[in-house]
């Protein structure tokens, strides 16, 4: 991948309407469902980012034919439950960690050995809290030290099992579950919060029986999925950057249409409002089994929160861009509670703070967390270390600075947002390429 440096300087006013790309999380599942479907689902506003795409070539390395008739839909034939192809070719993920922990679990059922890999970032993200419960349901997967590749052993016979998750991770839930279709009895998923509930939603809308409420989820094996269509809504994680780059400039309105507002995803949503962020949410609606509405914000005077850690689970790929809302706020931000930003695609504690200082900013790391008190920013240079999330909030940073912003490595971004840098500039941004 070729390298890519910003840099983000003083905005003007933020104005428009800003359609942010399908949700990661929704594209990611429905192409894996679809593909153990019986029958054809067609899925529309699917993200057209690597992580999403490197699911789909997996799949198709797996036998399923996916087309792509135009861009932001995709076609998948559905295999069945017991329809996928073993392939001693390895199966790369790329950066994705929702596609290599997700297979995981799927793949922990197959009669056939498969090998995953990823990039040197994916390559150093924690696996064991996926293996250690798969493991207990029968699967058999080896890792390098708890890190990727993963080679699943095919050919092994998967019990249900009822798991109490030490730590709340939708991704590990998944997993569980995408193994459960295949296992003898009943899995069940315990949380200790309630995390997005995509899986066990899309699960319903394929035709298969689960039960689930915030915090559990149930289901047995011994089923079928049928195929369905799928609308994919533009995803809140995307939207999080204009919701807080239209909160702290003044003057600023954008809209949002369309955004999915999973009630397990909108933590940002609740704690912007509790700085007094002025967000509207308009025209609500259900999407394919998801709530959506249009985002309406409008620049108002943030003030310090101490963040309900109730709302941690629920915001956690906001945290990078909540952290730059946090410094424009007058007064501290005390944040506890999030260890798991560690093991992101980067320490997104230690690299968050470590950027904000270098702008000027007061803050406070400690191991689950940060106190941030909001002042100025000035001018400087980020290493974003490959973080797409990184190099996106300290482009909403530069909004704010008082001299120019250069974001270090942002050539990942087209992992989960392509096309950011047009649609930012296209409502006001300065970002430009260096």
């Amino acid at each position: 991948m070729t390298r890519l440096d910003w840099t983000s300087q003083h905005a003007r006013v933020l104005k428009g309407s800003v359609r942010v790309p399908g949700d990661k999380s929704v594209s990611h599942r429905a192409l894996m469902l679809g593909a153990l479907a019986d029958g054809t689902s067609h899925i529309r506003g699917f993200l057209e980012g690597e992580d999403t795409r490197a699911t789909a070539a997996v799949l198709q390395q797996l036998g399923v034919r996916i087309d792509a008739p135009a861009d932001g839909e995709r076609i998948v034939h559905g295999v069945g439950l017991h329809g996928l192809r073993g392939t001693t070719a390895l199966l790369d993920c790329g950066n994705a960690g929702t596609g290599m922990r997700l297979l995981a679990g799927l793949l922990a059922g197959q009669t056939f050995d498969s090998t995953l890999v990823g990039d040197e970032s994916l390559s150093r993200r924690p696996m064991r809290r996926v293996t250690d419960p798969l493991a207990r349901m029968g699967a058999r997967i080896d890792t390098q030290d708890g890190l990727p590749p993963l080679r699943v052993r095919g050919g092994q016979s998967l019990q249900g099992i009822s798991y109490t998750l030490p730590v709340a991770s939708a991704q590990v839930k998944s997993a569980l579950l995408l193994a459960g279709l295949y296992a003898h009895g009943e899995t069940e998923v315990i949380e200790p919060h309630p995390t997005r509930d995509y899986t066990e939603r899309m699960l319903a809308a394929f035709g298969w029986p689960i039960d689930f409420a915030p915090g559990r989820a149930r289901l047995s094996g011994g089923h079928t999925l049928r195929a369905t269509d799928v609308d994919v809504p533009a995803d809140f994680s995307s939207a999080a950057f204009f919701l807080v780059a239209g909160s702290i400039v003044p003057g600023a309105e954008l809209r949002l249409p369309a955004v999915g507002l999973n009630p397990r995803r909108t933590g940002l949503l609740q704690a912007l409002r509790l700085m007094g962020a002025d967000i509207r949410v308009e025209n609500e609606r259900e999407s394919g089994g998801e709530p959506v509405g249009d985002l309406v914000v409008r620049h108002a005077p943030l003030h310090g929160i101490e963040l309900p850690e109730a709302l941690v689970p629920d915001m956690i790929d906001e945290f990078p861009v909540f952290f730059v809302a946090a410094t424009a706020a007058s007064g501290k931000t005390v944040v506890r509670g999030a260890a798991e930003l560690r093991v992101k695609e980067s320490d997104r504690l230690a690299t968050m703070a470590d950027g904000l200082r270098a702008l000027g900013a007061f803050i406070d790391e400690v191991p689950d967390g940060a106190t941030i008190t909001g002042g100025a920013l000035r001018g400087g240079t980020i290493e974003s270390h490959g973080d797409h999330r990184i190099a996106m909030s300290f482009a909403v940073a530069g909004l704010i600075a008082d001299g120019p912003v250069r974001i270090n490595d942002c050539s990942n971004v087209a992992t989960s947002f392509p096309g950011f840098l047009e649609l930012a500039n296209g409502c006001g941004f300065d970002l430009r390429n260096t």
